[in-house]
């Protein structure tokens, strides 16, 4: 009799889960579908991943085996295509009918899976999210082996790059393309806080360009020679996070097997970026807020202080003042990191970068791979892209135009070509009434977004008439009308 197996990369939600009210991906995978085996691949400590492994034994009888993985990285390509595609074959050797999980993991690991799951193993998908539960996947493209050779030839640095929209190292202001006026305005006051010691907050939902920001404002700034440390806090498992920021010394905990230093020291003299700022335990805000008031901090298991001169800035897709009145962010640490502010909207709401930006991407994909250089975009295609909500912003764009330069048969990516490249929303899970509380939202942007929304529309209708289209917006006269329109960059 065909096993049904479950095969996926543990993940930061799963070794979190054990000391959480959820279950994380792979648990409640289990939970929600019969399978008679799991297969794990891991990059994790060993110690970690053993107390998940019993952990997850008390919660499943489903039968486990767990394979390290020994990567360079977990973004990767090579490292995590080999280890992916030798558990893959062990199960086709055995017969095995695998389904994968794309939840746990980078999105490097996602991406391998998916072109192994849809070409050499077929296989079914997973995804798992506290929004959406346990859903089966339907990949909205196939690839085909005359395909892959212009995927192959795409290191795996490259495919990072584009894929995630990784800033780049020498990222500059100019590196920031755009015609929006709210986005030039924002340039010009990140070039102004690049010139100046202060600590800045940069606000944005995922795939905005906060890093892009960031590398530029320090590249801008005094201590453009000195190093640039990011770290994603959201990625950074709870029982780390002190090692990770501080360092540690040999023996300050189990598998501390030599000293460590962390970020705050590899960073010394330079800019420290902490993306994803607002998921940091309030415990570790108070260490951090001592670091930043006295310029000092004792790694784990050290006695004796060290002092360092970093500048400070941090990114997050939350609203720290909410979370600051819910008592979850210290308002103390607040007002130290918010000295210099910049709000990066939205892809949606950034009026005229759309086609600009697609047309920048395709050309810098053609830049880094030969085979992929004469590619362009029909203004069908362009129509498809000017429709799509984005919800994954620059990212999502960067990623979707690689996917349609790969599946394109001519140099020329057709509409076809760039529907089958964008992921879709389930019908009923989008627009701007469906979005996930839970995680945060900006009232202010949602209000903004229906006003942009609709004010077109009713100019539209009343023929341009200004006192007409306040009338159908229940406005009190046209200069209300005229103020939103000036507020929201309308014309």
């Amino acid at each position: 009799m065909t096993k049904r197996t479950l095969i996926c990369w543990i993940g930061g939600k799963d070794l979190s889960a054990i000391d959480s009210a959820q279950d994380g991906p792979i648990l409640s995978t289990l939970k929600a579908v019969p399978f008679d085996r799991a297969v794990f691949l891991y990059n994790y400590p060993e110690a970690q991943v053993s107390n998940y492994l019993a952990w997850l034994g008390k919660h499943s009888t489903v039968r486990v085996q767990a394979t390290k993985a020994e990567l360079t990285s977990p973004i990767h390509f090579a490292d995590i295509y080999e280890a992916a595609d030798q558990q893959l074959a062990m199960q086709k050797s055995a017969q095995a009918e695998v389904s994968i999980l794309l939840s746990p993991g980078t999105p490097a690991m996602q991406a391998v899976w998916i072109l192994l799951g849809k070409t050499r193993y077929p296989c079914q998908f997973y995804q798992s999210s506290l929004e959406q539960g346990v859903q089966l996947v339907d990949i909205p493209f196939e690839l085909s082996m005359e395909y892959l050779p212009a995927a192959k030839s795409i290191g795996s640095a490259r495919i990072n790059q584009l894929a995630e929209a990784s800033a780049p190292v020498n990222a500059a202001f100019d590196n920031i393309i755009t015609r929006n006026n709210r986005m030039q305005t924002l340039k010009a006051q990140a070039q102004v806080l690049a010139e100046r010691e202060v600590p800045v907050l940069i606000y944005g939902e995922t795939g905005t360009g906060k890093e892009l920001f960031a590398r530029a404002i320090h590249n801008a700034s005094q201590r453009a020679d000195k190093p640039f440390v990011p770290v994603n806090c959201g990625a950074i498992p709870p029982d780390l996070v002190d090692s990770m920021l501080f360092g540690h010394k040999k023996g300050a905990f189990t598998g501390a097997v030599s000293d460590k230093p962390g970020v705050f020291s590899q960073a010394d003299g330079g800019t420290l970026f902490l993306d994803e700022f607002g998921e940091l335990d309030p415990s570790v805000q108070v260490r951090l807020l001592r670091v930043l008031q006295e310029g000092s901090f004792t790694p784990l298991g050290a006695s004796k202080e060290q002092c360092v001169n970093v500048r400070l800035i941090t990114a997050t897709h939350r609203n720290l003042m909410e979370k600051v009145s819910d008592g979850t962010f210290r308002e103390d640490l607040f007002y130290r990191i918010a000295v210099g502010v910049l709000h990066l909207p939205p892809l949606r709401e950034r009026e005229g970068d759309l086609t600009l930006l697609a047309k920048r991407v395709l050309r810098a994909i053609g830049e880094k791979d030969s085979g992929l250089k004469d590619k362009k975009i029909s203004p069908e295609a362009i129509n498809i892209i000017l429709k799509h909500p984005w919800r994954g912003n620059v990212r999502e764009l960067q990623s979707s135009l690689l996917r349609a330069a790969l599946w394109c048969h001519t140099d020329m990516i057709q509409a076809e070509d760039m529907r089958q490249s964008l992921f879709l929303m389930p019908e009923g899970s989008s627009g701007i009434m469906t979005q996930d509380i839970s995680q945060g939202i900006d009232l202010k942007e949602v209000v903004d977004s229906v006003a942009r929304h609709y004010i077109p529309l009713a100019l539209d209708a009343a023929q341009g008439k200004k006192t007409r289209a306040a009338q159908l917006l229940g406005l009190n006269n046209y200069q209300t009308l005229s103020n939103w329109m000036e507020k929201l960059d309308i014309s």
